[in-house]
């Protein structure tokens, strides 16, 4: 009896979110097919030509142009962005700095700030109740 490995694919607009590139700018033949984990390994340890472009002038999708500008996706909705940008039109966003994004920045700082925050009083919690443990044992 022979053990026959299938080959685990996925969706192209799922090996699109892994590399990190706005689907509908990717080639036909990568849009039409199914992707194998093969595939996408060798695409991300070397890129074609069509994938490193994309990756440096986009256009990007939503999760890359809020990382690139500083704020979530949900402040890009906020913003009016509800399409994919390219490095040259993220840029000048970020010179010329309207208020929406300025807003946006202040609140993902505040955000993260507060996440911080959390965790570091969770963290104290934790070695607290460890140090509890301790002295009853």
């Amino acid at each position: 009896m022979t053990s026959h490995q299938n080959t685990q694919t996925m969706k192209p607009a799922t090996a699109a979110k892994k590399l990190g590139v706005y689907l509908e700018a990717t080639p036909a033949e990568f849009r039409e097919g199914a992707v194998s984990r093969a595939e996408l390994n060798a695409l991300q340890a070397d890129p074609p030509a069509w994938l490193r472009e994309l990756r440096r002038d986009g256009p990007h999708p939503r999760p890359v142009v809020a990382a690139k500008l500083g704020v979530s996706i949900a402040g890009l909705a906020r913003g009016g962005v509800t399409e994919a940008l390219t490095t040259e039109q993220i840029e000048s966003l970020k010179s010329d700095e309207p208020e929406w994004l300025r807003r946006e920045r202040t609140t993902q700082a505040e955000v993260r700030q507060e996440a911080a925050r959390i965790k570091e009083r969770d963290t104290q919690r934790a070695k607290a109740t460890d140090s509890d443990i301790t002295k009853r044992s």
